[in-house]
């Protein structure tokens, strides 16, 4: 009774985790909305306070608030893909040597992961954001590159590097069988490399948040639907290519179109 009891609690807290990560998500979006108009939310007046002087503050201008919104950001959209893996891993304890003491490591070296990414990425978002390349909320100021990121991510749907990434995600029971090892460190190793091969799979999906927006809750639920179904054993590989087709005719159509995007 009592390990069903940590079983139940430990999945319960992964979704807990999950909500309150879109919770925040859609907080920092009402909030930045209202700095844009001109009425700051809670963090705008915090600083006007301490300065007078600073009319509107720009959180997204700084690595650390940038860092966190995509930490949380990837939390938010990455953790529900993992839920095939985390399943896959709970039927080993049942059935071979996991504990829950490695399931929570799998957890771990994930997010681990997933974090070096939003450092990452939240990088190259600061030197595009100086660079004049995208505006405040992270979308770029030009309908071509916005079409060309497109294309390169609906290509990149149909490389070897996608097959190999994505054969891993979508069945994660092989990846643990040929990388088995036990407890929490084991698990947190497992992780990891779980997490490169995520990474690999997914990056695309995460650039599109700068054609898209960063902060937008629309850009983001799509994209973690269409990653959800992509790792599903029973419908994963069919949806991958036609994925591919749909990004490159939309960026093609934004290239023979071009838009004024940002600023």
């Amino acid at each position: 009774m009592s390990r069903t009891w940590l079983r139940s609690g430990m999945w319960l807290g992964f979704y807990v985790l999950i909500l309150w990560a879109w919770w925040v998500m859609f907080s920092m979006s009402r909030e930045m909305d209202l700095d844009l108009i001109g009425r700051p939310g809670p963090m705008g007046q915090a600083m006007a306070a301490m300065d007078p002087r600073m009319d509107m503050y720009m959180p997204m201008a700084e690595f650390g608030p940038l860092f966190s919104m995509w930490a949380i950001m990837m939390a938010a959209m990455m953790l529900p893909t993992l839920v095939p893996t985390l399943r896959s891993y709970d039927d080993l304890i049942r059935s071979a040597n996991g504990s829950r003491a490695g399931w929570m490591g799998v957890l771990a070296g994930y997010s681990i992961v997933w974090v070096g990414f939003a450092a990452l990425i939240a990088g190259i978002q600061l030197v595009l954001l100086f660079g004049g390349v995208v505006d405040m909320l992270g979308i770029t100021k030009s309908g071509w590159l916005a079409g060309g990121l497109m294309i390169a991510v609906g290509a990149f749907q149909f490389t070897r590097a996608k097959e190999v990434c994505h054969g891993v995600c979508h069945a994660p029971m092989t990846y643990f069988l040929g990388h088995w090892k036990t407890g929490f460190a084991g698990g947190v190793r497992m992780g990891l490399g779980l997490g490169a091969f995520c990474v690999g799979c997914c990056w695309g999906f995460m650039a599109l948040g700068f054609v898209g927006g960063v902060m937008s809750l629309l850009w983001m639920g799509l994209a973690t639907l269409f990653m959800v179904l992509e790792k599903l054993p029973q419908i994963g590989h069919a949806i991958t290519r036609p994925m591919g087709f749909a990004l490159i005719a939309g960026g093609l159509v934004l290239l023979v179109y071009p838009i004024s995007y940002g600023g």
